[in-house]
């Protein structure tokens, strides 16, 4: 049966229905509902026009490097090499399979170990981020954009996959669902390492404060998504991953820095 034959039946249903259960009032309420889900596509992302526009207007507002940096959050290579510090020392080693969740312009691609002969795979929403990372990055890595909830990978594919940013600005639905598929696709023994902001940190405060102020002036603000510890210890659960440790995000350094946000380190089972 073809689609427009099941919406046709659909639609001869509700009205028999409709009339049946509450007459013509019943039916006109019920029909308007039936076609805005009918005609209503969700096809992009609720951030995915409002960032493209955003950087945009950054490479139209300053030189390549400095609009690809603040498209970012900025600070270019002292974050990437955080970034990179931190999953050597929760498990990178060379020759593994990594995937870079929110890749954005390349700045974790770009510090990563040339040396390690890493099967790196970056995926983010923008042409424009993904294009200049590749500037920054070895022939050999691969860019994917990719702008639906799932990861676009074969099962057991990588040993690790990291989302540096990325949870902060989705639905907590939404997070849930990545990392879901994200337990699809690493191998058993795998690590997923994701950053979060929580309200319980002062530190993240003004994070909050500043989209309240947003909020206050007219101005659509972005997307500023806290997570508590709490929450991940749930997911981790009900996704049954194994929690291996949560961090502060201005208590653990390394190699002297601070990445700012907290971190979330989790294991897929043996």
């Amino acid at each position: 049966m073809s689609n427009f034959s099941k919406v046709i039946g659909s639609f001869r249903n509700k009205v028999i229905r409709s009339l049946k259960n509450g007459g013509f009032i019943s039916l006109y309420r019920q029909l308007k509902v039936f076609f805005l889900i009918k005609t209503s596509k969700k096809t992009e992302f609720h951030f995915v026009q409002d960032y493209q526009k955003r950087v945009k207007n950054l490479i139209r507002s300053y030189p390549i490097d400095e609009a690809m940096s603040l498209a970012v959050g900025g600070n270019y290579f002292e974050i990437g090499n955080i970034e990179k510090d931190i999953l050597l020392q929760y498990g990178l080693k060379p020759n593994m399979s990594i995937v870079d969740y929110g890749c954005g312009s390349g700045r974790l691609a770009h510090a990563l170990p040339i040396e390690y002969n890493i099967n790196y795979i970056g995926i983010d929403i923008l042409d424009e981020l993904i294009n200049y990372a590749k500037t920054k990055s070895p022939a050999n890595y691969k860019f994917i954009k990719h702008r639906k909830l799932s990861v676009p990978l074969n099962s057991e594919s990588a040993d690790m996959i990291c989302a540096f940013s990325v949870f902060t600005h989705l639905l907590h639905e939404e997070s849930y669902i990545y990392i879901e598929d994200m337990k699809r696709v690493l191998k058993k023994g795998g690590k997923l390492v994701f950053s979060f902001c929580e309200f319980g940190l002062p530190e993240h405060w003004p994070v909050f404060l500043s989209t309240v102020d947003n909020q206050r002036i007219g101005i659509l603000p972005d997307l500023n998504t806290f997570i508590e510890k709490s929450v991940i210890k749930i997911w981790a659960e009900r996704l049954e991953f194994k929690l291996l440790e949560m961090v502060d995000g201005n208590n653990k350094k390394f190699n002297g820095k601070c990445l700012g946000q907290s971190l979330a380190i989790l294991e897929k089972p043996e």
